[in-house]
């Protein structure tokens, strides 16, 4: 499915316009406003292949706030509504996404076999089951690739943190997002050549 077949997708269209009525279009973001961003999270993720339910998830991946964006466009009281919307499971993924604290969690991935996600909104920690795993570092590599995209000072700073995280998951990334990754060589750490090595810029 290529951008415009997501754009151009009925179902989404009624998902973007439930983002609309809740102001999601109005607001500033990287790439020009959320609701755009989300689109483009939406259409990578249906690029990379995954499934509808991530896709859907992708699109509504901030309707809660996230640990990076303190934005909500829906209450928690509220997730009854989205779910009916875009199903249970798509409505699970955004939970997961939107509760996770980044700090605690991002450590773990690719380390641990079966990571603790800490949720901060309860405070609690859980460990979400493989495939809930692989979606929720989709919808990370597809938010992250986008904005890093629009915003050159935050490709600078976080770039290189989200492309060590990503390598260290990559088997569980569809295998088009880690080459969507690679494809952005200015995104990678730089290697520092250990004591008595020439660097590729002394050559």
């Amino acid at each position: 499915m290529t951008s415009a077949d997501h754009r151009s997708a009925p179902a989404w269209s009624h998902v973007e316009e439930f983002l609309r009525t809740h102001e999601a279009d109005r607001i500033p973001h990287p790439g020009g406003t959320l609701l755009e961003h989300l689109a483009r999270v939406a259409a990578l993720l249906a690029d990379w292949g995954t499934d509808s339910a991530v896709q859907a998830a992708g699109l509504c991946h901030a309707a809660y706030g996230t640990d990076g964006f303190d934005g909500a466009l829906l209450g928690l009281d509220e997730r009854d509504a989205l779910a009916e919307l875009v199903g249970e499971r798509a409505e699970a993924l955004v939970y997961l996404y939107a509760s996770c604290g980044r700090a605690a969690v991002y450590p773990r991935l690719g380390r641990d076999g079966e990571p603790l996600f800490h949720d901060r909104f309860t405070g609690r920690d859980h460990t979400p089951p493989e495939e809930d795993l692989r979606a929720f570092l989709a919808i990370t590599a597809a938010n992250e690739l986008d904005v890093l995209t629009h915003n050159a000072e935050l490709a600078a700073r976080y770039g290189p943190g989200l492309y060590r995280l990503l390598s260290r998951t990559r088997d569980l990334l569809p295998p088009a997002a880690w080459l969507a990754w690679q494809a952005r060589p200015e995104l990678r750490p730089e290697v520092r050549p250990e004591p008595g090595q020439v660097s590729a810029k002394g050559i």
